[in-house]
């Protein structure tokens, strides 16, 4: 039901994000949507790269008739360098793994990760993002996790001890949302 009220908005969103990334994605590339959720950005993924798209998730929650995989959270089904690029679009803060889960990103793509995350930089940004974290995860996921939230050098950090290169960074969003939207390009190193 959420995602059927905001499809329009979502739609909008893939676009602008289809658009931030075409410098990073070829036409006709294979994509996994890890966390698909509603399956709408996935689906523009698609369309827009005229891509091979499969999404995966921890629960079919999709409202477009995507390719799917319901998935443990843990491992994806997939061999090593199966997939050209792995899209993660505001997921791994839901995550009880979040690392393991990027691991495992890495380990299926055969060159990039595109990965879009809320960065909870400031205190009004930090209370914003357990809120949300704690809210979705109880309505959605239905369990107490508070969610992952890390901050850009966090990040950095992070990419770094997964072999993982910053190619691409940029703010993509700010309006009256006090929680700065980060989109990552990442290359296996």
């Amino acid at each position: 039901m959420y995602y059927r009220i905001l499809s329009k908005l979502y739609e909008k969103a893939a676009e602008k994000m289809c658009r931030d990334c075409q410098k990073f994605i070829n036409k006709n590339s294979r994509i996994l949507d890890l966390g698909c959720g509603s399956g709408i950005i996935g689906e523009k993924f698609q369309k827009f790269f005229q891509a091979e798209l499969i999404g995966v998730d921890i629960k079919d929650n999709r409202t477009v008739p995507l390719p799917f995989e319901l998935i443990n959270g843990l491992k994806l089904p997939f061999p090593e360098d199966y997939f050209d690029a792995v899209l993660i679009n505001y997921v791994l803060h839901h995550s009880l793994y979040p690392i393991s889960l990027l691991k495992e990103a890495k380990r299926v793509t055969k060159d990039k990760i595109i990965l879009y995350e809320d960065l909870p930089e400031g205190r009004l940004s930090e209370w914003r993002c357990k809120i949300h974290g704690s809210s979705f995860n109880l309505f959605f996921q239905k369990n107490l996790a508070k969610g992952n939230f890390f901050k850009f050098k966090e990040w950095e950090k992070i990419f770094k001890d997964l072999d993982l290169k910053l190619i691409f960074e940029k703010i993509t969003f700010s309006g009256l949302d006090p929680v700065r939207k980060e989109l990552f390009i990442l290359k296996k190193i």
